[in-house]
């Protein structure tokens, strides 16, 4: 894969609201098959796709890249032939692997988690509806306005924002509950809010969803512009968003919950390997057996009563 077709497959990705990691090695001490400047893109699901060096240095970029998945953080890896550099004491924004395995020389890897903005939608055309397009940009968000109350709402959609002034308020409303959105929020003032609650409650909605819904929308900062009662919406949200959201591993994008990252020891090494689809393995016993590399999964198939079980 080119340079180019690599950032194009990377604005495929953005776009597409999927989380990656971009690998780059920004140092190779020789001998090392992998050059300064090669990159290679870590899916969610453990693909790989690009070259950052053989597949022993790649069993250990695809475990610490999904490591750096469950925090959003980026860092640098720096993966090591020396068992004993590892054991040196850490460096801020490092992490040093050693890696018995690797032919020789030592890799230094850039590794770049590309999480999704939160994604936010506004229901609307009013002013504080346009002023919440213009605040959540500012913040780096993913802020999508529509008017069409059938709308489907994204799956990792994280908050929904009405600010119609009574159209089809109750209608996105009670989709938003029924999608599962974290914050679900009116813009409208304390009586007009209890009408629409009661509207929700004629339609079915049980008290304990209506009691999701934040309305009036934002925190009590004295608000009187639109631009002070978006303000006031995004710190509502900030201030109740989920820690952590970011998809499991092994999934497609879902509703972001708590990632879950499997790692298995290879027998011939002891080299954690992440549980993926993508990982080196073998059948052995009724069970999946993973490896750092080929080499190490031959070793094994040779003689697996020389690792015990």
């Amino acid at each position: 894969m080119s340079r180019a077709d690599m950032l194009s497959r990377v604005d495929g990705l953005r776009t597409g609201r999927t989380p990656f990691v971009l690998a780059t090695v920004v140092r190779a001490e020789r001998p090392t098959s992998a050059k300064p400047g090669d990159c290679a893109l870590v899916l969610a699901d453990g693909t790989i796709d690009g070259f950052v060096g053989g597949v022993c240095a790649e069993s250990t970029v695809r475990l610490e890249s999904l490591r750096l998945l469950q925090s959003g953080e980026s860092g640098l890896l720096r993966i090591t032939p020396r068992a004993g550099d590892a054991d040196e004491p850490a460096q801020e924004g490092v992490r040093t692997v050693g890696n018995p395995c690797l032919s020789g020389g030592t890799l230094e890897i850039f590794l770049e988690a590309m999480i999704p903005p939160v994604l936010v939608s506004v229901y609307g055309e009013a002013p504080v509806a346009r002023a919440l397009a213009r605040v959540g940009h500012s913040l780096d968000w993913d802020v999508r306005s529509g008017v069409d109350p059938s709308a489907p709402i994204a799956s990792d959609t994280s908050a929904v924002v009405v600010a119609s002034h009574g159209r089809d308020e109750a209608t996105v409303l009670r989709a938003a509950l029924a999608a599962g959105v974290d914050y679900v929020a009116l813009v409208a003032s304390r009586r007009r809010s209890a009408g629409v609650l009661d509207e929700l409650a004629a339609l079915g909605v049980d008290e304990e969803q209506r009691a999701r819904i934040h309305a009036p929308a934002g925190l009590d900062i004295g608000a009187r512009t639109a631009a002070e009662i978006a303000l006031s919406v995004f710190a509502d949200i900030v201030a109740h968003r989920p820690r952590v959201t970011l998809p499991p591993v092994e999934g497609a994008p879902e509703p972001w919950p708590s990632p879950r990252l499997e790692i298995a020891s290879d027998p011939v090494c002891g080299m954690d390997v992440a549980v993926t689809p993508s990982s080196i393995s073998a059948q052995y016993g009724g069970k999946a057996v993973y490896f750092c590399g080929t080499g190490c999964r031959q070793a094994f198939l040779d003689d697996p009563g020389r690792f015990g079980r």
